[in-house]
């Protein structure tokens, strides 16, 4: 349930609104806007007379709820969201430039790439220590060595550092880890989630291969809900029938996490595509679909990377996509409060 206040409502009265609600073993999301602010209500609200809330002089309108997810919805929070990251951020009209490599092999690759992404533009550095792979026998990343690596390579350039939690028992090793990720296989991993909402760290979730968007709010949810408002979303690419690329990046999540809710929406074309040359015009694609940033993995020598390597770009040619996205990013799509305009 939301419960709209009209503009600038009386202190008094909204404090007993506010106390009354409370007493009703409600949770209260208030989200102030330009013209009204929202009062957004957590819990059993099958109890409440919207009749009587209505009947208020400082409410405008009652509205219930039907979404499951209530933090990350837009309704409740009208506002776009915005998550600092260091000297960057994620959301807020600043466009995020994540980039780096799928794993971390050594020291002078992970700072080597970080130099040339950063000279390119990028915001980011991202990069994996800890890596899902379908087979066993693949390079499982440096673990906690490519944790000290990426922190290495944020001392030397001054970019935040994004890398893939894959357990809970990795936590403690996150600890000057800038922007945590989930990946899409951990998605619904509900206990790695509710975790990562005591952190009060941004958190960057991908959708899962064969997730709907909803699911994925609801797992942003789960942060949300243990507290911690720094959730970002990220489109990776979903498997269908078509065989011709890794997945299908589905281009139409970015309007429509937009409307669905007030969250950063970030893109990864490398992923989504499984082939370098298809990266440029799907980042492209979504930057000017209006994602608030994209995360594309770039290595020194992708011809004889550990992982990944024939989605990989060389820094030449992601400092080609960095230029080629400015350029368009003047055009993009732009969004007020979740609306195409």
């Amino acid at each position: 349930m939301i419960i709209i206040l009209k503009k600038d409502p009386e202190p008094k009265q909204l404090e007993n609104l506010k106390a009354w609600l409370t007493g009703q073993k409600l949770t209260i999301h208030e989200s102030r806007g330009e013209s009204h602010t929202i009062l957004g209500l957590v819990g059993d609200t099958t109890a409440v007379d919207i009749d009587l809330l209505r009947a208020l002089d400082i409410v405008e309108d009652v509205k219930r709820v039907q979404e499951p997810y209530k933090n990350a919805n837009r309704k409740f929070h009208e506002e776009d969201t915005v998550i600092a990251v260091g000297p960057a951020q994620l959301g807020g009209g600043v466009f995020a430039l994540i980039a780096g490599p799928c794993s971390v092999e050594s020291e002078a690759q992970i700072c080597g790439v970080a130099r040339s992404v950063k000279q390119a533009g990028a915001t980011m550095l991202r990069g994996g220590a800890f890596k899902p792979r379908a087979s066993p026998y693949s390079f499982q990343g440096l673990r906690g060595e490519g944790l000290t690596l990426l922190l290495e390579a944020k001392k030397q350039t001054g970019l935040p550092v994004v890398t893939e939690i894959m357990d809970l028992s990795q936590l403690e090793l996150f600890a000057d880890v800038d922007v945590i990720q989930v990946g899409a296989r951990n998605m619904q991993n509900f206990e790695l989630l509710k975790e990562l909402g005591h952190t009060g760290k941004p958190i960057l979730i991908k959708r899962g291969l064969a997730n709907t968007l909803e699911e994925l709010l609801m797992s942003a949810e789960y942060v949300m809900a243990g507290g911690n408002p720094n959730v970002a979303l990220c489109e990776r690419g979903i498997r269908t029938f078509e065989t011709a690329a890794r997945n299908t990046l589905d281009l139409s999540a970015i309007p429509l996490l937009k409307r669905m809710s007030h969250l950063p929406v970030i893109v990864d074309p490398s992923h989504a595509t499984g082939i370098a040359s298809l990266v440029k015009p799907m980042a492209l694609a979504a930057t000017a679909a209006g994602a608030d940033g994209l995360m594309i993995e770039v290595h020194n020598d992708p011809s004889h990377a550990l992982s990944d390597g024939a989605q990989s770009l060389t820094p030449e040619a992601f400092a080609d996509v960095a230029a080629a996205v400015r350029a368009v990013l003047p055009f993009a799509c732009r969004y007020d409060h979740g609306k195409a305009v």
